[in-house]
């Protein structure tokens, strides 16, 4: 054996070896501000920001086809106490969590609900609103009179929602679907026997429908506190201060309450 170059060899490859290791031990900067996502939004001077822009009274398009909603506005009252613009991105539930884990949006504010599976995931800013969950269910059926009732029931939800979570923690079996309206059309048309959603949106459906043949079952007794996700990390320390700042502010002004009033016809931002 050619000791000379068998030595040569070794020491190049754990050279190779220890350059990888290193790889993997630096977490790349995608920001571009060295790490710093606040810095990168204040310098190029927008916040890109995640909704689905399909669920009224949190996010969705007026007749206009206008975006607007509670958290479009709280998101625009966010954006000017950072001074930046902010863009929104409409997509599908099941993305757009996915977008924020890629760096496509830098937060989304979409009634998200904190939940510990989520908590482990994401860092959240402070609590802006609180939510109660419902079950709606057909305006003739009776069958469901309590939560433990959801047990072997069809019911439809958004993957990956709390709502969805909630269901199947009390036996229902889920269907995936799109948006709130798409549940309405399947439970009314007799293919599921109840949905879970917001207390909210269950009014403000109304609203707009009063005919709609459908009515609350049962209310879930734990209320839920809504927050902003974005990635974990030092990445976002500085961000989620600013936003926690911003919320803080808009709460102590009379903002986020004026804005829930105008939206929800109530005040949901005891988040107390």
């Amino acid at each position: 054996m050619n000791w000379k170059r068998f030595g040569a060899v070794f020491a190049a490859l754990a050279l190779c070896l220890a350059s990888l290791a290193g790889c993997a031990q630096e977490k790349p900067d995608v920001t571009g501000m060295g790490g710093d996502l606040l810095a990168a939004i204040q310098a190029k001077g927008e916040i890109t920001v995640a909704m689905e822009g399909t669920w009224a009274p949190w996010t969705y398009h007026d007749e206009g086809d206008e975006l607007v909603g509670y958290d479009v506005e709280v998101a625009k009252a966010i954006g000017e106490k950072l001074g930046v613009k902010v863009n929104f991105v409409e997509g599908e539930w099941s993305g757009l969590l996915a977008g924020l884990d890629s760096g496509r949006y830098d937060i989304m504010v979409n009634g998200v609900e904190i939940d510990e599976s989520r908590r482990e995931k994401y860092d959240f800013s402070i609590p802006y609103a609180t939510n109660r969950t419902v079950v709606i269910v057909r305006a003739d059926d009776d069958s469901i009179q309590s939560m433990e009732d959801l047990a072997g029931k069809k019911t439809a939800n958004t993957l990956n929602s709390t709502y969805a979570a909630v269901g199947e923690a009390y036996g229902a079996q889920v269907t995936g679907v799109d948006d709130f309206i798409q549940t309405i059309e399947l439970l009314t048309s007799g293919r599921i026997d109840a949905t879970l959603n917001a207390e909210v949106s269950y009014y403000d459906y109304l609203n707009t429908h009063p005919d709609a043949q459908v009515k609350i079952a049962c209310t879930d007794p734990q209320a839920t506190q809504v927050a902003i996700p974005m990635r974990k990390g030092e990445e976002t320390k500085a961000l989620r201060e600013a936003i926690d700042k911003a919320l803080a502010e808009l709460a102590q002004e009379g903002t986020l309450a004026e804005l829930s009033v105008k939206y929800f016809g109530m005040d949901i931002t005891q988040t107390q």
